[in-house]
């Protein structure tokens, strides 16, 4: 929908919206022909769908592959091919560090090579946050650049943001990340003739943090990507006339949800903590965004079974998330991250929404091929939000 559209027929109200994203939840078919969703068979998901209605949603556009940020953004109403947001804004923002105009930011991932520069493991065996903390403060003190200021931030477990503060820095840069192993890290190329001298100073920065990585065993490289900077985007509670917060462990989420408008609350570090940040916040807000990673963190490892545990996990939380009460709950995911692919991928997404006034449908599981059936059918996932407001009576007619 279009966000001056959403201005114009959004209205206050009383009901209370609550968007579960289970990060990566769409699949493929797995060893037995039945993909992580339907091999879980989350009762209560199922009785959600039962209860309510289903469909599938399109993150950006057919065949393409989105990210987490993308995939989120169209989740809270905007075009993700308007309104775009970096990597490395995204942790950035998430780890509450304070970007200035004109700062660049990447997320950076530390990764292991070999003897000869290559890639052996692209996430360091997820070394510990602690560990990545200690690396981060060991290069922002050793590495300098020539008129910039340079900043490294641990984000969690391998992954860290780089921020370069000077004047005349450009995100028109290629990505060092080549996303698989056995080759070397990329050297960042300027997209255009004026990203030059960044790109330089991003190659520097790069090799002297090699000299101070190679004296370890494992995390002794790095890749970055996401090069972006402070967008200025439409701000939630002022488009939909409600109070909205974000319930997310991973800073990446939390910083989106910053971008846009949302509060983000102290949610601890496991499901069990979320559900109780909603339980004391829940009288203070109309909008919630509940992030759930573990379903996405075991398909990009290939780990068809870990993820399958992870929707049950979930699933066992569905329950407590009810009792709160809210009148409108939908599940769903930024993106699909089947296991036998290891990546995301351009795969429709199940959608689930349960509420007031909802057409059921035929369906009563929640799965892969219940929602390419179900009542709403495959629509654009930035619709998300508008079918959510509207089922909660927060959008008024259109037209005479």
């Amino acid at each position: 929908m279009d966000i001056d559209l959403i201005r114009r027929l959004s209205i206050p109200g009383e009901s209370k919206v609550l968007l579960c994203v289970l990060d990566g939840l769409g699949g493929l078919p797995g060893p037995r022909g039945r993909t992580e969703l339907e091999e879980a068979h989350p009762r209560h998901l199922d009785r959600l769908a039962e209860e309510g209605t289903v469909g599938q949603t399109i993150p950006v556009g057919y065949g393409i592959t989105p990210g987490s940020g993308p995939g989120h953004l169209a989740l809270f109403g905007y075009d993700p091919l308007v309104y775009e947001v970096g990597r490395g804004v995204l942790e950035a923002t998430g780890i509450d560090f304070a970007l200035e105009g004109d700062d660049l930011a990447a997320r950076g991932n530390f990764c292991t090579v070999d003897a000869d520069g290559l890639i052996v493991d692209r996430r360091a065996g997820r070394v510990a946050t602690e560990i990545t903390a200690e690396i981060c403060a060991e290069l922002e003190s050793s590495v300098s650049l020539p008129g910039v200021r340079v900043f490294v931030r641990p984000v969690r477990e391998h992954r860290f943001v780089l921020v370069l503060r000077g004047e005349g820095l450009s995100d028109a840069l290629t990505e060092t990340d080549p996303q698989r192993e056995g080759v070397r890290p990329l050297r960042a190329e300027p997209k255009v003739f004026e990203a030059s001298r960044t790109a330089e100073l991003v190659n520097q920065f790069v090799a002297d943090a090699q000299r101070v990585l190679s004296k370890r065993d494992q995390a002794n490289g790095m890749t970055l990507r996401g090069w972006a900077k402070r967008p200025d985007l439409p701000q939630m509670p002022e488009l939909w006339k409600l109070r909205a917060a974000a319930v997310a462990v991973y800073p990446m989420y939390r910083g989106l949800a910053r971008l846009v408008g949302m509060d983000v609350l102290d949610a601890g570090a496991n499901m069990e903590s979320q559900i109780e940040a909603l339980r004391r916040h829940w009288h203070d807000y109309d909008f919630f965004f509940l992030h759930y990673k573990y379903t996405d963190s075991a398909g990009e490892d290939g780990d068809f079974a870990r993820k399958q545990q992870a929707i049950r996990d979930f699933d066992a939380c569905v329950p407590a998330l009810q009792a709160l009460g809210p009148d409108v709950i939908v599940v769903t995911g930024d993106h699909s991250t089947p296991a036998m692919m290891a990546s995301h991928s351009w795969h429709p997404v199940p959608f689930l929404l349960r509420g007031s006034n909802v057409r059921i449908d035929a369906a009563n599981r929640f799965n892969e091929v219940e929602c390419a059936r179900g009542g709403l059918g495959t629509f654009p996932a930035k619709e998300a939000l508008p079918l959510a407001f509207a089922h909660a009576g927060r959008m008024t007619k259109y037209g005479a």
